[in-house]
């Protein structure tokens, strides 16, 4: 399955997507849990959404300045140190009690390093891969299991409520830094004159949502990103109230599902035509929270293990689609673009709106679990409808993309 490059490269890419896994893993799983545990629970909602606010903004720059100024492992290499350093901060903020609003700087500061770093470090690998329908979910699969490494590190050091989990994550973001030095610079593109600012910041990538096609894929990506806000913040305090400890090793249930779609992904993109996947994506991920809503640990964990079957089939086969469908001056963009709606528009209003859902079904000290997973079901229900009544039925093998 993997064929095209020699064998050193794939322990390249691999690693970089093990790593950079390995770090978030260490941070947003536990995240919830260590802002309860240190009395921040009122602005967990607000910590969460700031990675919303940062995709707004640095994929679409970072992702311009990766296609058109700098080379992106360079671009990569100085996020990455960023990353550390904002992410110790806040770590020690949250430790040390600090004002809300020092808190939530800091955490804002991180989230804007961290945002554009999938988009980039996913350009960097896709450039390097010549058959990505087959070749991306093995090595996309590396990054999966470096998000389950950052988990159980954290749980075996019952860091779950710990900044201690922050502190291994700025140790494995300055290795990725490190690595980066490994890492083959791509050609750097030539430095592009008299751009306009919308050009310079990267919003001209909204003009691939002219295309119909492109549009269906990006709003659904939005939409169905709403729902899924919910799953980190609150998806550990229900394992928690069930008696499930440990609830960072707990949640790589989602990850196993991940690695089983990651290598089945090829063969389906070879048998299906891509509406299919889509949808089998977003009927995972209704599924997804039905089983939580029927409450107990069999089933919010069943719940937690379809996470990601829907992750995978439906964001993992945007990104190739992606590839395949834009050319690759524009491709760094077009991975940004789709950050900046899954990531941005969709999670800002899901971290947002769950957070008043949440407080809506817990009106005194208990919350209504079945109402709570139950509603967030039906949300991912009227995104599919969205999708299946518009996108075409079959994709069309050609290029489009406006001109640069």
């Amino acid at each position: 399955m993997l064929r095209t490059l020699r064998k050193a490269e794939y322990f390249e890419i691999n690693t970089l997507f093990f790593l950079q896994a390995a770090a978030m893993g260490c941070w947003y799983v536990p995240l919830g849990m260590i802002l309860d545990a240190n009395s921040f629970h009122a602005i967990k909602a607000y910590a969460f959404a700031t990675t919303a606010l940062a995709a707004f903004v640095s994929p679409l720059i970072f992702g311009a300045m990766a296609d058109r100024h700098a080379a992106p492992v360079r671009v990569l290499r100085g996020l990455a140190i960023a990353t550390a350093l904002t992410m110790m901060l806040a770590s020690m903020a949250i430790q040390f009690h600090q004002p809300v609003w020092v808190v939530l700087a800091l955490i804002q500061s991180h989230a804007l390093c961290m945002a554009p770093m999938w988009s980039i470090s996913s350009t960097i690998v896709f450039a390097r891969l010549a058959d990505a329908k087959m070749e991306f979910g093995p090595v996309r699969a590396l990054g999966t299991l470096g998000w389950m490494a950052g988990c159980w590190l954290v749980s075996a050091l019952a860091a779950d409520t710990s900044t201690l989990a922050g502190y291994c994550g700025v140790g494995l973001w300055l290795l990725l830094a490190g690595f980066t030095h490994f890492l083959p610079e791509l050609e750097t593109p030539k430095s592009v004159v008299n751009l306009a600012w919308h050009e310079r910041l990267g919003l001209d990538a909204l003009t691939l949502l002219k295309k119909p096609e492109h549009r269906v894929v990006f709003i659904t990506a939005a939409l169905f990103a709403v729902p899924l806000a919910a799953f980190y913040p609150y998806a550990t305090a229900n394992l928690q109230q069930v008696g499930l400890m440990r609830t960072s090793a707990w949640m790589t249930l989602g990850q196993v599902s991940e690695l089983i779609a990651m290598f089945s992904l090829g063969a389906l993109l070879l048998r299906w035509q891509i509406k299919w996947i889509f949808a089998l994506g977003l009927g995972f991920g209704v599924l997804r929270f039905a089983f939580s809503a029927l409450g107990g640990k069999f089933w919010l964990l069943s719940g937690v293990f379809l996470h990601g079957f829907s992750f995978v089939f439906f964001y993992i086969t945007a990104q190739i689609y992606l590839e395949q469908r834009v050319e690759t001056a524009w491709r760094a963009r077009a991975q940004a673009l789709m950050s900046l709606m899954n990531t941005g528009v969709g999670s800002l209003i899901g971290y947002l709106g769950c957070g008043c859902w949440f407080g809506a079904c817990t009106p005194a000290v208990r919350t209504n679990w079945m109402i709570f997973w139950g509603g967030l079901s039906a949300t991912v229900a009227l995104a599919a409808f969205y999708f299946l009544t518009r996108y075409p039925g079959r994709l069309q093998i050609r290029h489009w993309l406006p001109r640069e």
